[in-house]
């Protein structure tokens, strides 16, 4: 069996909004929206990975504070993770951790998405 990733699907009070945040703060392309007033889904396309934004009703309890069980952050790789950061500072992306070495060729930094989606930003050296 041979099992491949398909998409991540995200809840957000605005998915609008939070599809916005995405195409802004990380290149990703929207590729269509499901609905209408309100959009029911819009759905992206980061980096090659399908992302699915779902419009929350108002019922959905907030997301559970980090850590926690379950599925904890996005994390997106990049070449350089100082100028990563620099440019998401200047998006006003809140940063939640700054850069920590987590072992050899491996330095990742934390960011805070919409609706509290916790998104990691890392970089793979050579070692």
């Amino acid at each position: 069996m041979h099992y491949a990733c398909d998409h991540v699907h995200l809840r957000s009070r605005d998915a609008v909004k939070a599809a916005a945040f995405y195409v802004a703060a990380f290149g990703a392309r929207e590729v269509k929206r499901v609905g209408t007033d309100p959009v029911q889904r819009v759905v992206l396309d980061l980096g090659g990975l399908s992302v699915f934004i779902e419009q929350a009703p108002a019922g959905i309890a907030a997301a559970a504070a980090t850590p926690c069980l379950g599925i904890e952050h996005i994390g997106l790789r990049v070449a350089d993770i100082e100028a990563a950061l620099a440019d998401l500072a200047a998006r006003g992306v809140p940063v939640k951790a700054g850069i920590t070495e987590r072992g050899p060729g491996l330095r990742i930094a934390f960011v805070e998405g919409p609706d509290g989606a916790l998104i990691e930003i890392l970089e793979r050296r050579p070692v």
